[in-house]
């Protein structure tokens, strides 16, 4: 029998936006109730995409600033990164093109995007303090990510889309393209 193929995502974007939560609710079905800052984390889960069945190492990053030294140590031998931001968070958002795509494309240039946009249960059509889809739609196109998904870790609503994406974007791309230099 042969081994499945392993499959390094790596979530990146501010603290407090839904990174932990989505990975913890993705692979244990449960949502999280405590705030617990992320140092350096990882997860482990098997998904069949397209008929091909996986291993997903799933990488959490911290996204404060006192961590910015120690985060692109999780880089290297990245597949695909989540691009995380919460949808009722606009700095996390308008930090997605400032700050965490041009830090990825200079270390791990090839590597393909997923933008993800959490706490999509939030969303409400009165509210205008949420980023609207049409936004992170132009971000995506913006970052030249490969998709936006929007997620709800706490309504468990559009998890399995955030990975299945993710795997198809490296399934698309060459194998042997993927680089990634941390100096």
């Amino acid at each position: 029998m042969a081994s499945k193929r392993s499959i390094k995502i790596t979530a990146v974007g501010d603290g407090m936006v839904g990174k932990t939560c989505l990975l913890i609710t993705y692979t244990t079905k449960k949502f999280p109730t405590e705030y617990v800052p992320t140092v350096f984390d990882n997860y482990s889960d098997n998904i069949l995409v397209d008929g091909q069945e996986l291993n997903m190492t799933l990488w959490d990053t911290a996204g404060q600033e006192d961590y910015e030294r120690l985060r692109p140590l999780s880089y290297p031998n990245t597949d695909c990164f989540l691009l995380c931001f919460s949808i009722t968070e606009k700095s996390s958002f308008e930090n997605i093109a400032s700050k965490w795509q041009p830090e990825i494309k200079h270390l791990c240039p090839t590597v393909p995007i997923i933008l993800v946009g959490t706490k999509s249960d939030l969303r409400a059509p009165d509210n205008h303090k949420i980023v609207s889809t049409r936004d992170c739609k132009k971000m995506k196109e913006r970052i030249h990510a490969v998709k936006y998904v929007e997620c709800s870790a706490m309504k468990k609503e559009g998890l399995d889309d955030v990975f299945i994406e993710a795997i198809r974007a490296v399934l698309k791309k060459p194998q042997n393209k993927t680089f990634c230099c941390i100096l």
